[in-house]
């Protein structure tokens, strides 16, 4: 790998507060240096950042990009499997098409890692991946196989299920909690067992891919809109002893106080657009910025393709307008959904030893009006085109 030296850029590094003027030297496709006046060196790809703005590479706590493709019928749409409500067995880096435009376009808004796997139609969807988003074989673009196992509460399981085996609110926790049930027992007899293969129970694929939530090395992550979903989701977890994220939590605004007493990580969006569904009603930019305020660890998400990954910065940018402390918005789309995923050794800030993804712009990326110059990945500078893309799906 080339070594990347970037000169006198102001750094937003997503950890001070006050930005700074000084060198960012990349080796390997690790940051290896900050600080002023870094020497040119023979061989160096020297970056004149005079002017410009860089900031670690944005970072996306829950998308679906990559797993919904072009046009509007069967071909393409693989984020949500709907023979079968519950389905833990399934892997996002399964189905993540890593030739898809949309990443891209993400990359070109400044987007460099992100949270993606399946939807919120089933009560368990499967297992979301953490992924960098450069590269033509996914498997080298992984940065953590399996982070969380999604969940669903609310509205989507009901209305895709209800024809099936699930009318109400009480029928998804129960089958959430049946399946949680039957994987501690069948956790207990592979204990039990110990050595012995003829005392362990029949394989199970879907209970074994349960293991890791109840060993709490993955949470659960809950899709969860309505404040009442919102503490089922809460009042599950803490039955089985589990780990959990809130994703959208949409109503978070009107809990604030109960959830700062929790102190779940959440991420809040999407948030720009029509509220189409009932249990988005109370959706509002002021959000993120209250559960902040409130001393809560807060992601914004576009839910890609809901919102086009690319205008990320764009969301954290109406929140502040919403009124969320600028800082904090950075925080929301760099360290904190780098946190919320469990990558925040690789990713999510400028700081010696992480990988040296970086997004230079010729301004504030917050603003609308700003642009990204240029976007590096792994110590790579990224090429990407301005065409645009987008598609309407329901997550």
């Amino acid at each position: 790998m080339e070594t990347i030296l970037i000169k006198g850029g102001l750094i937003h590094d997503a950890v001070n507060e006050v930005p700074y003027i000084a060198d960012i030297l990349c080796t390997n496709g690790k940051i290896t240096k900050i600080q002023p006046d870094i020497p040119k060196e023979d061989g160096m790809n020297v970056i004149d950042a005079k002017d410009l703005w860089v900031y670690p590479g944005l970072v996306d706590a829950h998308s679906h990009i990559g797993l919904d493709g072009y046009g509007i019928g069967f071909e393409g749409k693989d984020y949500n499997e709907m023979n079968d409500i519950l389905t833990p067995h399934l892997r996002a880096i399964d189905a993540i098409n890593p030739m898809d435009p949309t990443l891209l376009q993400a990359v070109q808004g400044g987007v460099t890692s992100v949270a993606t796997g399946p939807g919120s139609s089933n009560v368990l969807g499967g297992t979301f991946a953490a992924i960098k988003l450069s590269g033509s074989r996914i498997d080298n673009m992984v940065i953590r196989e399996k982070i969380a196992m999604k969940c669903a509460f609310g509205e989507n399981p009901k209305r895709v299920y209800k024809d099936k085996n699930n009318y109400s609110r009480m029928s998804t926790a129960a089958k959430l909690r049946e399946i949680l049930f039957q994987a501690k027992e069948y956790q207990a007899k592979l204990i039990s067992s110990g050595e012995d293969d003829s005392k362990k129970p029949a394989f199970n694929m879907k209970l074994e891919a349960l293991l890791p939530v109840l060993n709490r090395e993955i949470p659960l992550k809950a899709h969860a809109h309505r404040a009442d979903d919102i503490f089922t989701a809460i009042r599950i977890a803490k039955e089985f002893d589990l780990r959990l994220t809130i994703e959208h939590c949409t109503e978070g605004h009107l809990i604030v106080e109960e959830l700062a007493k929790e102190g779940y990580p959440v991420a809040v969006g999407p948030s720009l657009g029509h509220a189409t569904k009932f249990e988005l009603r109370n959706k509002t930019f002021t959000t993120p910025g209250i559960l902040a305020k409130a001393g809560l660890s807060v992601s914004i998400i576009t839910d890609s393709p809901v919102i086009p990954e690319q205008y990320l910065s764009l969301c954290a940018g109406l929140a502040v307008k919403s009124g969320m402390d600028p800082f904090e918005a950075l925080k929301a789309i760099t360290i904190n959904p780098a946190k919320h995923i469990g990558i925040e050794d690789r990713v999510g800030s400028l700081t010696v030893g992480k990988d040296a993804d970086i997004v230079l712009t010729n301004g504030n990326i917050l603003d609308s009006l700003t642009n990204v110059v240029k976007t590096i990945i792994d110590g790579r500078p990224v090429e990407a085109d301005n065409s645009s893309h987008s598609s309407e799906s329901c997550f």
